[in-house]
């Protein structure tokens, strides 16, 4: 806990953003962290609740988070640096892009505010990177044993670090021309420069894990030199299938996937691609379908490049709206109106809204045709059924459409068909509860065996499916 009376004393401060018209004229980050003083207050928030519903119900790694929240307001920076860095290998990724269900989960949220978590801990790993605190930690011996990890997003990544700490020489092997997979080329700058992963990745290279980055497994490099080469390989590649609209007009084109879109983007900034590779928003009317992070993402990134106007459509009901700075489905993540930083500068969202055709007097979309459904709970089944509303018909006119309305499972690769992988009945990776799936020496953590899920989940799997590994690996 921080001090007893602290959250009575003193009223919850979070980030604090870059000026809407300064920040949409660039990709860089527009939060700015509060002073060390004042983060140090926000952390003599943390009550003594007694059973930590942050760290033990919210927190999908587990943060030890009451207790660095203490050491900050104590000024043990180092301390607390050592406390977070026991659970989570990318801090100063969570720190910036998790939705926070720790926060929805602390005790104060029952009623009030809760302690500015997120905050405090993107503070303690800059304030730990700054200081020199954040070092290599490369193994004291080594196991003989050699580890491939396919895919280096957050699971990829996570599971690399444990497994190389512990003695065993992993390779992690990336398609794209750097390393980061979905943090470096799904997520815009603005919400994470790219330095911030390439800072993290030289620890990683300094303890000795080896990126081959280029290389396409299954296709560059086959399953049968894999086997040969390596004790254990994990399957980490993401949920990378995008769910489609099947509808007349699809594809014309102007209509692209969003991670499309969001990959092109970062590439050109990162100079990978020319501008003129560019799917640009500028001076055109974009749609975005799909009210979720990479829906807001599409929105953020669309007014970044100039675009004339900004919609976001939404099949789903609208959310509850709600102005209270407490959580009414405490602890639980509430199902709640949430109005993120790119909304802010400038889209117009509409809920409830079904997607009919798209249609152009060329090649290229011009019109898109719409009308409103209702939702209503199927007496017989109990679940919510869609009811499109008669004479609710209507047309908009756009230039770009971008399709974000998640993604199905992860993509059914030549590697995974070589490999003889299972899947579920959803398309993704079939695992035991120790990440085994059914080919022997093989793992998969992360959203290619979940399903698209939060980033500080897939850093869980990541490490847990290295424990296992260990454990197979030593038999």
């Amino acid at each position: 806990m921080g001090k007893p009376t602290g959250f009575f004393e003193y009223a919850r401060k979070s980030f604090t953003y870059r000026p809407v018209k300064e920040r949409i004229k660039d990709f860089r980050e527009f939060v700015i962290c509060q002073p060390v003083e004042e983060t140090q207050t926000q952390g003599s928030r943390c009550m003594d609740c007694g059973i930590p519903f942050c760290h033990s119900t919210g927190c999908p790694v587990f943060n030890l988070i009451p207790e660095w929240n203490d050491l900050v307001y104590h000024g043990k920076w180092e301390e607390a640096y050592y406390r977070l860095e026991l659970t989570n290998n990318l801090p100063e990724i969570t720190g910036r892009i998790c939705p926070a269900p720790c926060e929805t989960s602390c005790t104060l949220s029952i009623n009030t505010a809760p302690v500015t978590i997120k905050q405090i801990e993107l503070a303690i790993i800059e304030k730990a990177f700054e200081e020199g605190w954040v070092v290599p930690r490369p193994p004291k011996q080594e196991t003989g044993k050699r580890v491939a990890v396919i895919g280096s997003g957050p699971a990829g990544l996570a599971a690399a670090q444990e497994l190389r700490r512990t003695g065993h020489a992993v390779t992690v092997f990336e398609q794209s021309s750097k390393a980061g997979g979905i943090l470096r080329y799904g997520i815009p700058d603005f919400k994470l420069e790219k330095h911030i992963i390439d800072r993290r990745l030289s620890q990683m290279a300094a303890e000795g894990i080896q990126f081959e980055t280029n290389v396409s497994v299954g296709d560059d490099v086959s399953v049968k030199y894999l086997k040969q080469k390596y004790d254990a390989i994990l399957l980490a590649q993401g949920a990378g299938e995008p769910r489609d609209l099947p509808v007349p007009g699809r594809g014309l084109e102007g209509i692209y996937y969003a991670m499309d879109y969001l990959t092109v983007n970062n590439m050109v900034l990162a100079g990978e691609l020319q501008d003129t590779d560019l799917i640009s928003a500028k001076d055109k009317t974009v749609l975005v379908i799909g009210g979720g992070d990479t829906g807001a993402d599409c929105v953020g990134t669309a007014n970044r490049q100039g675009a004339k106007k900004v919609f976001q459509y939404e099949i789903l009901p609208k959310p509850l709206e709600w102005k209270e700075p407490f959580n009414p489905e405490w602890p639980a993540w509430p199902n709640i109106l949430r109005t993120g930083s790119s909304h802010e500068e400038g889209c117009t969202r509409d809920w409830s809204i079904n997607t009919k055709q798209f249609s152009s007097q060329g090649i290229r979309v011009q019109k898109g045709y719409f009308n409103r459904v209702e939702w209503k709970k199927d007496a017989s089944t109990g679940r919510f059924k869609m009811n499109e509303i008669e004479g609710s018909d209507f047309s908009l006119d756009v230039d770009i459409v971008l399709l974000a309305m998640g993604f199905l499972h992860v993509k059914h690769s030549r590697l995974l068909q070589d490999l003889g992988i299972e899947f579920d009945e959803r398309g993704n990776i079939k695992t035991s509860t120790g990440y085994d799936t059914n080919v022997p020496g093989v793992f998969a953590a992360g959203d290619s065996s979940t399903g698209a899920s939060l980033i500080v989940r897939a850093i869980w799997h990541g490490r847990q499916a290295s424990k296992n590994i260990d454990t197979f690996l030593k038999q």
